[in-house]
C-alpha cells in the first residue's frame, strides 16, 4: 500500500493512474515524475518496491500538494474577497467567475441541479 503526499493510492490501478489521486497531480505531471523517478508507467502500485516509492515521494515533494495547494487556493480566493475584487464578488455570491453567461447556463456552480428549467420565457398569463 503505497502512501505518497499524505494521500493513499489504490493498489490495483497503474501508477500513471494512481498519482492523480493526490490533489495537485494531473495526468501529465504524473507521467512526468513517473519518468523522472525511472518507473515502469504499466506497473501496478501494489507492485511498486519500496525504493520506487521513496523515489516518487522525493520528487513529489518538489511540487505544491495537498495541504499546501489548496492553502494557497484557499488564501487567493479570500484575498480578491478582501480587496473587492470582482473575481472577489463573484466568488461571494456563487456566481461563475471567469464571464460565462448566467441566463441559462451555470447551474452547478448555483446549486441548481435538479429544478427542471422552461425555454427561459415567462407564459402570457405571469407577464400580466
Amino acid at each position: 500500500m503505497a502512501r505518497i503526499a499524505g494521500t493513499t493510492l489504490p493498489p490495483n490501478k497503474k501508477i500513471s493512474a494512481a498519482l492523480p489521486y493526490i490533489y495537485g497531480i494531473g495526468p501529465v505531471l504524473a507521467k512526468k515524475i513517473i519518468i523522472q523517478a525511472n518507473v515502469n508507467t504499466d506497473t501496478r502500485t501494489k507492485d511498486l518496491k519500496e525504493e520506487e516509492i521513496a523515489r516518487i515521494q522525493e520528487i513529489v515533494k518538489e511540487y505544491k500538494v495537498e495541504g499546501d495547494l489548496r492553502r494557497d487556493i484557499f488564501s487567493n480566493i479570500k484575498r480578491l474577497k478582501e480587496i473587492g475584487s470582482y473575481r472577489g464578488l463573484r466568488h461571494m455570491k456563487n456566481l461563475p467567475v471567469h464571464g460565462q453567461r448566467t441566463k441559462t447556463n451555470s447551474r452547478t456552480v448555483r446549486h441548481n441541479i435538479r429544478k427542471t428549467m422552461g425555454s427561459g420565457r415567462k407564459s402570457g398569463a405571469e407577464k400580466t
